[in-house]
């Protein structure tokens, strides 16, 4: 089974690079066969080494390359100048913005502006959906944790229900959890939040929290952001994606081995899969418990 009419998208860099790592790494990504890529940082509004025109310079030569450019606004808003730049970027004038909380969503809405509806927005439903796409939604990705069965039955009820929107669907990365007030990789270095000399740039891979034996990567330390331990790899379940009428396969950044994880993914989506095994250029355990319905670090072992 394949899935070649499956798109593959770039979500945000979910960690804190450096304003050079960004630009060196995004200027590779336009030749990636991907898309879509959404840009922008979703994370924390005191990583500010990228500026709003900074954003946009990469935007438009992703464009250039013919990828479909969105910027992403921040996850959890937390004060007056979070809305403010929330303002900003809503009011870009170039490209479109992917909504990641409900401030976006009334923004965009009040504007009459199209937007996706990211997965932090938990649209489990299709009265919710309904509503979003009022709104002026056009596409949505899928809360992380929905089984696919689950997935699969949301799509067919909202197809009918007359709801013209695509999906798309987290299939490698670290996978968002959750988001606090309180910035656990500042805590960790005994920093309080508001002085946290940005001590999330010595960690452009998140900060692992193992077990206490060592013995397993539970979690991925993010600033405010908790991620899974594991990277989610769905390679091998494109063709059922795109059967269930998924459109996109969203690939989550990391700093070493990318090209190779998009080169595996469009591989895959020509049904060119190797049997299940670790991605070897990228150094993760991997993981996709919550697609099969059951605990998200577990790691399914496919039969072909």
């Amino acid at each position: 089974m394949t899935a070649a009419s499956l798109e593959l998208s770039l979500g945000p860099v979910s960690f804190y690079w450096t304003r050079e790592r960004y630009f060196a790494f995004y200027e590779r990504a336009c030749h990636w066969p991907l898309s879509a890529v959404t840009l922008g940082e979703t994370v924390c509004s005191h990583r500010r080494d990228m500026k709003l025109a900074d954003w946009l310079e990469i935007g438009h030569q992703l464009a250039a390359a013919g990828k479909q450019v969105m910027l992403g606004s921040q996850t959890l808003i937390e004060s007056n100048a979070d809305l403010r730049d929330l303002a900003k970027l809503c009011d870009n004038g170039d490209f479109l913005i992917e909504a990641n909380d409900m401030g976006a969503v009334h923004r965009l809405s009040e504007a009459g502006l199209p937007f996706v509806g990211g997965a932090a927005l938990n649209l489990y439903n299709v009265p919710s959906l309904r509503v979003l796409k009022d709104c002026g939604m056009f596409r949505f990705v899928a809360p992380v944790e929905m089984p696919g069965k689950d997935l699969a039955r949301l799509l067919a009820d909202t197809r009918a229900a007359g709801l013209a929107l695509d999906c798309e669907v987290l299939a490698y990365g670290h996978l968002p959890l959750a988001w606090s007030s309180r910035c656990f990789t500042a805590r960790h270095h005994q920093h309080p939040k508001d002085r946290c000399q940005f001590v999330c740039q010595n960690y452009p891979e998140g900060l692992p929290l193992t077990t206490q034996d060592d013995s397993r990567r539970l979690f991925t330390l993010n600033g405010i952001q908790t991620l899974s331990g594991a990277c989610q790899d769905l390679r091998h379940e494109l063709g059922d994606m795109a059967d269930m009428g998924v459109a996109m396969a969203r690939l989550s950044p990391r700093t070493e081995g990318m090209a190779e994880v998009v080169a595996d993914f469009d591989q895959a989506r020509q049904g060119r899969c190797p049997a299940p095994s670790p991605l070897t250029l990228v150094d993760a355990e991997l993981c996709n418990g919550y697609w099969h319905g059951k605990a998200g670090m577990d790691l399914a072992v496919l039969e072909d």
